[in-house]
């Protein structure tokens, strides 16, 4: 595997992808097949209690490619990174991202897509695609269901990022840790107790229960939305501009069409 590295741990029960790509872990469409290719995996094993996603040095993700957010490539750049979401739901395996540094656009949509969030102090979190002139369809369901609409169409519609302590009080961080070495600790610490004594054919059933109506959501709105995406949003003069001009290093001109 080029972009991402698969370990187990805790007898074989826990699966961990790390993403690494050298740089700031963007997903792009190497590194989203070849998790799917886990995923693949993940669906033959009986055994498999738990997946933590966690990025390889000091951010999380920068997010998915903006290169491949171009018009020739969104479509196929997108219905890639969706199968994430619907192959996250079909396993059924109870989901953890351990964040540091930034995690942001599509990174934070695979972290908020899990069940759990562990993050150290140095994480910031955001959905900046709107500054891009585009918009996240994952998180456009996802952040309403955990968060609130109220909250969420606050950071859809400003593309701002927050800090490790705002995202913890609102509720979409469960705990939060000193350093990367202090929350790996904890979080294995965390699986111990509170994992690994489970039945993993029950770990699923409780996913499932407890997602009946998220994965309902999910499910029949992210299809619509990767239409409005890729049908109606791309043929917009702004959307892209606002691609164009992040690849060109400049500032966007709106012409508000």
């Amino acid at each position: 595997m080029e972009k991402i590295k698969l370990t187990y741990t805790h007898n074989n029960t826990v699966a961990n992808i790390l993403l690494d790509d050298g740089k700031g872990n963007v997903l792009d469409n190497v590194m989203m097949l070849e998790i799917l290719d886990c995923f693949k995996q993940f669906k033959q094993n009986k055994n498999l209690k738990f997946i933590t996603f966690q990025g390889e040095g000091k951010h999380f993700s920068f997010g998915a490619s903006v290169p491949e957010h171009t018009k020739e490539l969104a479509e196929t750049m997108i219905k890639t990174f969706h199968q994430l979401f619907f192959g996250i739901m079909d396993l059924g395996i109870p989901t953890m991202a351990k964040i540091s540094g930034q995690c942001l656009g599509g990174g934070m949509e695979l972290a908020i897509m899990c069940n759990l969030l562990f993050a150290d102090k140095t994480a910031k979190m955001g959905q900046p695609e709107i500054v891009l002139g585009v918009f996240p369809p994952p998180a456009s369901v996802i952040l309403p269901e955990k968060l609130g609409l109220a909250r969420a169409e606050e950071l859809l519609i400003s593309g701002r990022t927050m800090g490790v302590e705002e995202a913890h009080q609102i509720g979409l961080i469960n705990q939060v840790f000193e350093d990367k070495d202090a929350l790996n600790t904890a979080v294995d610490e965390w699986i111990e107790k509170n994992i690994v004594p489970k039945s993993a054919s029950s770990l699923r059933y409780a996913v499932k229960a407890s997602r009946i109506k998220f994965n309902h959501v999910l499910g029949n709105f992210l299809p619509q939305l990767e239409y409005m995406y890729v049908k109606q949003l791309m043929e917009t003069n702004d959307a892209n501009e606002g691609i164009n001009a992040f690849l060109e290093k400049r500032q966007p001109v709106w012409e508000n069409c």
